[in-house]
């Protein structure tokens, strides 16, 4: 018989053991948990580089890598913050990361994840406004259509899926309070006055390269680019700007906005001067990009039946600066009203297809830079039943 000892020995022993093979168990059972999880890949951190789900993810301004790993996680794209902190820190590019907004896919590795980010083919297109540019589109005779701003909001959102249509745009912008939409208070009362006019937010979207969320509604998108334009054009201090050349803020808009429309590179101050001289004659500016303006369908020619057209704009038929800008004006157009060039220049022409022109202060000499532009076909109507000599009564 066995001492009871040796009994209690082997009975402590065996329970040692059996202790031993559950911990080993467990720990052979959560590490395997660890290192396969049951999507593929790892407890914290996906395979491969999606499963086609796309997944919209916003870098706004000034942001960091390291900061888009909780928003990441919400949607899907990674599997963990950690992982993708991880990723994030081992690529040497992150700190290049633009802002934007990004197309993403759904379980991502997160080392995908982080070169999907830096990867400017996955951005959403920005909303590329350049100085000129109109709200809607301009179809030119013989030409191509020269798409608005209104265009183009629409096809940066359809390419996401939400497809913020033109007309949307144009009704909210006909409709909606302009002090709703972030107008600033100086263009409040000229905007109202164009009543339901869809162009009446001309001008007021400044030229510049603008992150658009394309999930944003018409009115949401439009607010979003008129407040952020308010806010840039008051930090230039555009009042003060505009008191110290003698016009109001908008008046300083409209005028930069007819440099922008009829000058060419180089020439911005010579044309500021030319409205400020006639200004000050006082004589009609008579702009063709002002009768062009209120056009369905524009040319650099104009006929004598379109200046005699009574718009909002054509200063052949009205004194002074059109009703509204006729475009976007760029800063350095705005910079050209308040440093005009010197000189007594009343009239100026495009004489040829180089862009050469003419600026004089005598109408005779003028009506000979017509003619010569006449010769050299830049002047040409392509309109039906219409006179190229028409053309030599255009005195801008």
């Amino acid at each position: 018989m066995e001492p009871k000892f040796v009994k209690r020995r082997q009975r402590g022993l065996a329970v040692l053991i059996a202790s031993f093979v559950l911990i080993i168990g467990a720990i052979v059972y959560i590490g395997g948990q660890i290192l396969v999880g049951d999507k593929g890949g790892s407890r914290t951190d996906f395979e491969g580089t999606g499963n086609g789900v796309n997944q919209l993810i916003q870098v706004p301004e000034g942001s960091s890598i390291s900061e888009l790993g909780p928003d990441l996680v919400d949607k899907g794209v990674v599997k963990s913050d950690e992982a993708f902190q991880t990723a994030a820190a081992n690529n040497v590019d992150a700190g290049s990361l633009q802002p934007g907004f990004y197309r993403l896919q759904e379980e991502m590795s997160a080392d995908s994840a982080v070169k999907a980010l830096l990867d400017l083919n996955n951005q959403v297109d920005l909303l590329d406004v350049q100085g000129g540019a109109t709200l809607q589109d301009v179809s030119v005779i013989g030409g191509d259509v020269r798409y608005g701003i209104y265009s183009m909001i629409e096809k940066v959102t359809c390419e996401e899926g939400n497809c913020v249509q033109k007309d949307e745009l144009e009704r909210v912008a006909a409709t909606v309070d302009p002090q709703q939409l972030g107008a600033p208070e100086w263009a409040i009362e000229p905007v109202k006055a164009r009543g339901d006019d869809p162009k009446r937010l001309e001008g007021l979207i400044a030229p510049g390269r603008y992150i658009l969320d394309p999930n944003m509604s018409a009115e949401e998108i439009l607010t979003d680019l008129v407040s952020r334009s308010a806010e840039q054009y008051n930090e230039t201090d555009i009042v003060g700007r505009a008191q110290a050349i003698g016009v109001s803020p908008y008046e300083l808009l409209t005028s930069a906005s007819l440099v922008e429309r009829e000058a060419p590179a180089g020439e911005f101050d010579k044309v500021a001067r030319v409205i400020l001289n006639r200004l000050d004659e006082p004589m009609r500016l008579e702009f063709d990009s002002t009768v062009n303006y209120g056009l369905e369908d524009v040319e650099l020619a104009t006929t004598d039946e379109d200046r005699d057209r009574k718009t909002p704009w054509n200063t052949y038929a009205k004194d002074g600066l059109p009703d509204t800008p006729i475009a976007s004006p760029s800063e350095e157009a705005i910079q050209a009203m308040e440093h005009p060039a010197e000189g007594e220049w009343l009239f100026f022409v495009t004489v040829d297809d180089q862009g050469t022109t003419v600026f004089t202060n005598n109408f005779d000499e003028h009506q000979e830079k017509v003619r010569e532009a006449l010769d050299s076909g830049i002047l040409d109507h392509q309109r039906q039943g219409t006179n190229p000599a028409d053309a030599e009564n255009a005195e801008n």
